[in-house]
């Protein structure tokens, strides 16, 4: 459903570990806004939801709602490091269209 590359795991790994509070592991989400229409959304949660789908990748748990899951099946997160912007980008086979922040899409 959502893939990770190594470079993407082991930033969300290292976040975790130096997080103060506990993670069960990354929550990632789709909400309404951005600049075309919705935005992607990542957070370390604490546990998984009722509704959630499950995906495990090197040890690491990502959890996904149920109203996201549509928005995500075949995504790719990456982790870049740039010497003008590094950051998690999202490469999503069913974004119509992208922002160039590579934020959103709609």
């Amino acid at each position: 459903m959502i893939n990770l590359t190594d470079s993407a795991v082991n930033a969300i790994k290292s976040a975790i570990s130096s997080s103060a509070r506990r993670a069960g592991g990354l929550r990632v989400m789709i909400e309404a806004g951005g600049c075309n229409g919705f935005k992607y959304k990542m957070g370390i949660a604490d546990e998984q939801k009722p509704d959630d789908t499950v995906i495990e990748c090197d040890g690491l748990k990502v959890f996904v709602d149920s109203k996201s899951r549509e928005h995500l099946v075949g995504t790719t997160i990456d982790f870049v490091l740039a010497p003008e912007s590094s950051g998690f980008t999202f490469h999503n086979p069913n974004a119509a269209t992208n922002c160039s922040c590579g934020k959103s899409f709609g």
